[in-house]
């Protein structure tokens, strides 16, 4: 039994972080908004119970260091199935962009193997089972838009207009663990307006480009970053902001005409327009 599933990209339209947690982890104040960018994932099932993984890209881990491998056993663990699968990964999404590349693969290789045995887990079990590969898996299941809190994994289905995006992803990578390391030593207010940003996303993309707001921004300050924000700017785009922890940053733009005519005009090496 096989099958074929898209693994789609996330951006963060707004990103805040709302506090630490005793264990560790920080809480957020979210939204993500699933783009068009997307990686192929072939999963196919074999009665040998081993889980192979293979990707078309070398700085991606195979192995248990890959989420889609261990999706894969946490599906088989979770149901009692004794199979094993082979999942072969074309990778479009960077990595270490924000855009929740690893992420997605791990939901499309759950999904992939539900759809596979008959849906066997509700949508809300397969949730629950991809929140503990990670904290952005469920909405990479779920899809669409949402308005996310707790460590980013409670999830509220929010409206929004249609709207494009280019998305650049510069040369250079951004350290999460640093970014939450400077927010630990120096915490920074919790940004006001949340409820508000989401109230105003279905009345269009010049709304939900004038609301985008990221944490990290602020926390890095990074010029390199601001500097393609402006380029994206300079080109049309409504608003631009950086995605995630980075270092990918996206522009909106009312529609994908306009948003292919600003990728052409960007002097990136690694460039995507996108609904």
């Amino acid at each position: 039994m096989d099958l074929t599933v898209k693994a789609y990209a996330k951006i963060n339209l707004w990103l805040d972080i709302t506090g630490r947690r005793e264990d560790g982890y920080h809480t957020l104040n979210t939204v993500m908004h699933r783009i068009g960018l997307y990686d192929d994932i072939y999963v196919s099932t074999n009665d040998s119970e081993t889980i192979t993984t293979e990707c078309d890209d070398p700085a991606v881990p195979t192995g248990k260091g890959n989420i889609a491998h261990r999706a894969a056993a946490a599906f088989y663990e979770k149901t009692g199935i004794k199979y094993g699968a082979d999942i072969r990964i074309a990778k479009r999404i960077p990595l270490e962009a924000g855009l929740g590349g690893s992420s997605t693969d791990g939901a499309a290789v759950l999904t992939a193997l539900n759809r596979i045995f008959g849906d066997i887990l509700s949508i809300d079990e397969l949730c629950r089972l991809g929140a503990s590969l990670g904290a952005d898996v469920p909405f990479c299941i779920m899809g669409g838009t949402a308005k996310c809190t707790g460590i980013g994994d409670i999830m509220q289905p929010a409206e929004s207009a249609d709207f494009a995006v280019v998305v650049i992803k510069p040369e250079f990578s951004c350290s999460t663990g640093a970014a939450y390391r400077a927010y630990d030593s120096a915490p920074l207010p919790v940004k006001a307006g949340f409820d508000e940003y989401c109230a105003v996303l279905p009345t269009g993309a010049e709304a939900a480009a004038k609301g985008l707001y990221n944490v990290f921004e602020l926390l890095y300050g990074d010029e390199r970053i601001m500097r393609i924000k402006q380029d994206l700017l300079r080109c049309g785009a409504l608003g631009a902001g950086m995605t995630g922890s980075g270092s990918a940053v996206f522009g909106i733009f009312p529609d994908h005409d306009s948003a292919k005519k600003a990728a052409g005009k960007l002097d990136y090496k690694t460039k995507f327009a996108v609904m």
